[in-house]
């Protein structure tokens, strides 16, 4: 009886352990199926991260081309009338040319520079009504933005602005016409930068584009020794928290940059 009832049982244990077996492997199965989407959701959420990243450093370069080629034409580095080559601006930026093409782009948008197909873009040629249009807006926005920035100019601001001040005149000093366009700038776009007002700063920058390579040339040819220098004006009338001594003091040197470019047409720019 004992050997009948033990031969009966090996068949009993040896189904109840298959079945173990199975609900374990089943349950292994289970478990991984659940995981399966969280693990494909991880690597998507990991190639998502990486295609942003990637994006953004695009992104970045694009603007960091494109604020370097506005700043070239604010300073008159690229002359007018001259073909700009997007394979030299890439090869002096270490990029390559498709972010040149899309900064010019951009600027071609804004009037400061001609495409007329991808080996023909340069600085359009000047004409007297747009000259004298860039100087009437350049007139109307820039004493406006240096009195609303007049109350937001920190001391270490004004410091800076009084070392671009002094930068300018030793520029003017020794004929350094690349030096003078560049500390000039700097002493506008300090002033200017510290008003609340990013549109009209924008603005002011994209007519600076458009007069800086006729601006630079003029200079070239004509000196800038002979130039009043309006800048220590401005400079005290800050000081003072003087707003009308600000406006004149900016609107005065505007027209004097205005008069001394008058014979940019004679020179065929």
């Amino acid at each position: 009886m004992k050997n009948g009832a033990g031969t009966a049982k090996s068949p009993a244990k040896a189904a109840a352990k298959s079945a173990a077996k199975s609900v374990v492997k089943t349950g292994a199965a289970k478990v991984a199926a659940a995981k399966a989407p969280i693990a494909r959701a991880a690597r998507a959420a990991k190639v998502a991260v990486a295609q942003a990243d990637e994006g953004e450093a695009t992104s970045s370069l694009r603007e960091q081309v494109y604020e370097d080629l506005r700043y070239r034409l604010i300073t008159g580095k690229i002359a007018p009338g001259v073909g700009i080559s997007t394979r030299g601006l890439a090869q002096q930026l270490g990029v390559s040319q498709m972010p040149v093409r899309d900064a010019l782009s951009r600027i071609a948008a804004e009037g400061a520079v001609d495409i007329r197909s991808k080996r023909a873009v340069m600085v359009p040629k000047m004409t007297l009504e747009r000259f004298d249009e860039i100087m009437r807006l350049r007139t109307l926005l820039e004493p406006v933005a240096a009195v609303a920035a007049l109350p937001h100019i920190s001391a270490e601001r004004l410091r800076d602005i009084r070392a671009a001040d002094e930068a300018t005149d030793a520029a003017l000093g020794e004929g350094d016409v690349n030096a003078y366009m560049e500390s000039n700038f700097r002493f506008h776009s300090l002033i200017y930068g510290a008003a609340p007002m990013p549109l009209a700063n924008r603005m002011i920058e994209s007519l600076w584009m458009q007069f800086g390579p006729f601006m630079r040339v003029v200079y070239g040819r004509y000196g800038t020794a002979a130039m009043v220098d309006h800048h220590q004006a401005a400079a005290k009338a800050i000081a003072k928290g003087d707003a009308q001594g600000l406006h004149d003091a900016i609107a005065g040197d505007i027209g004097d940059c205005a008069d001394l470019m008058q014979d940019w047409e004679r020179l065929n720019l």
